[in-house]
């Protein structure tokens, strides 16, 4: 494993190079900047369809800066320069954990100064730079495309919210027992109520925006399991712990913790002989130098992380990411071939659920009793998923007259409709 870009480089060509660059943090930027470009790719093939209309947007123009825009603009320049200044005089503190550095109070407050001079003077300029003598109202065609950035950014935001959330009340315990600590880490976040959120604030704000709901569930179709596949890669690269249960048929006597059986995180899998082919540590892997410094130490290790488990368990990281690549590459395949708007993302939100209730029966993760019923949080939001993905898939089939008429033959080419 390689939790740190650090960690990468001094494995694969042995020069110590500290970089406050974190595995899963690579990954997950990377999911979002081809979640981006994928995402303005369909907008843009749905455009030329007629699928999606451009709207008009009233903007009053040449105006110079205004104290309140100057006010705060100076307050985000005061802590992007409070932290990048002490980041730099602290550097070998910053690079040993960027994420607590940054969520710390700590700082350097004359480089908050200087931050906060500099952001409200390139304001100024730039609203300067523009400004016109009469100030004056426009009207700006906005093309649906063009609010795709926005779009990511709203469900980074509200998805990550979510994805924090729901995995404090998995875990509710250490919640209670550390309240800031559960609430401000940069681990321990849940997937499914990243969705739920993000999904929810991304309605929001394509309603707002008049951008066709159901045409951009089908571009959202294509988008989502291509950025969970990458970020999934993060989290095997990184060890950070969303692995699955240890695999006793690769495990050495005694080396399974009691504790493992009592909770039922143990499972025992032999590869059929079909299967003998692949590598034994895609059924079982021990996660050295996670991230998480989970597990017993590695002997004579100079790494920042120098553990590894004492046996091997399912990488389940590898699997959501094969599985959620497979996922893409039949939507890709499906989008020039079904009529029906809508089908697409009903398609998608049936198998992510799917997919997400077969992995929970190998992965670890706390249990919700009710009575003599036991299930995970995420057991319990796929299996909705798969419920309401399936009474979608039928819904659109039966009405998928109506649904072209109205919509639009998502199959088609330059047509114009009332989408």
């Amino acid at each position: 494993m390689y939790p740190t870009l650090s960690e990468f480089i001094k494995a694969v060509f042995g020069v110590d190079i500290p970089l406050p660059v974190q595995s899963y943090g690579l990954f997950v930027a990377t999911a979002f900047l081809v979640g981006v470009w994928v995402l303005v790719k369909e907008m843009k093939r749905k455009e030329k369809q007629g699928l999606f209309q451009t709207t008009e947007k009233k903007v009053f123009v040449g105006e110079a800066a205004k104290p309140k825009e100057l006010i705060i603009s100076a307050i985000i320049g005061f802590f992007i320069g409070y932290k990048l200044l002490a980041a730099v005089l602290q550097y070998s503190v910053f690079v040993d954990n960027p994420g607590d550095f940054i969520l710390s109070s700590g700082g350097n407050f004359f480089g908050g100064i200087i931050g906060a001079a500099l952001s409200a003077f390139l304001t100024w300029k730039d609203k300067n730079r523009t400004k016109l003598e009469t100030p004056k109202w426009i009207t700006k065609t906005i093309m649906p495309h063009e609010h795709a950035g926005q779009i990511l950014f709203v469900a980074g935001i509200a998805g990550l919210l979510g994805a924090k959330i729901f995995h404090n009340l998995e875990n509710w315990g250490d919640l209670m027992a550390d309240p800031m600590g559960a609430l401000l880490s940069f681990s321990g976040l849940s997937f499914l109520g990243g969705l739920i959120l993000g999904g929810l604030s991304v309605y929001l704000y394509v309603r707002k925006n008049k951008i066709s709901i159901i045409h951009f569930l089908d571009v959202a179709a294509i988008v989502l399991p291509l950025g969970y596949a990458i970020g999934r890669i993060g989290c095997q690269v990184s060890g950070d712990g969303c692995w699955g249960v240890y695999n006793a048929a690769f495990a050495d006597e005694g080396t399974i913790p009691a504790i493992a059986y009592q909770m039922g995180h143990v499972a025992s899998f032999q590869p059929p002989e079909w299967l003998s082919f692949l590598p034994d540590w895609l059924f079982a892997y021990t996660y050295p130098h996670n991230i998480g410094n989970e597990g017993v130490l590695i002997a004579n290790c100079t790494w920042q992380h120098c553990h590894v488990l004492p046996a091997p368990v399912f990488p389940t990281p590898l699997y959501e990411t094969t599985m959620m690549l497979t996922l893409f590459g039949v939507l890709t395949f499906l989008k020039k071939k079904i009529r029906i708007p809508g089908m697409l993302f009903a398609i998608y939100f049936t198998f992510a659920g799917l997919e997400r209730f077969l992995i929970e029966k190998i992965r670890v993760n706390n249990l919700y009793k009710i009575g003599d019923f036991k299930s995970t949080q995420a057991e319990i939001i796929s299996s909705l998923m798969m419920i309401a993905g399936l009474i979608a898939i039928i819904y659109l089939f039966k009405n998928k007259g109506k649904l072209i008429s109205k919509f639009g033959d998502v199959t088609s080419k330059n047509i114009s409709v009332n989408a």
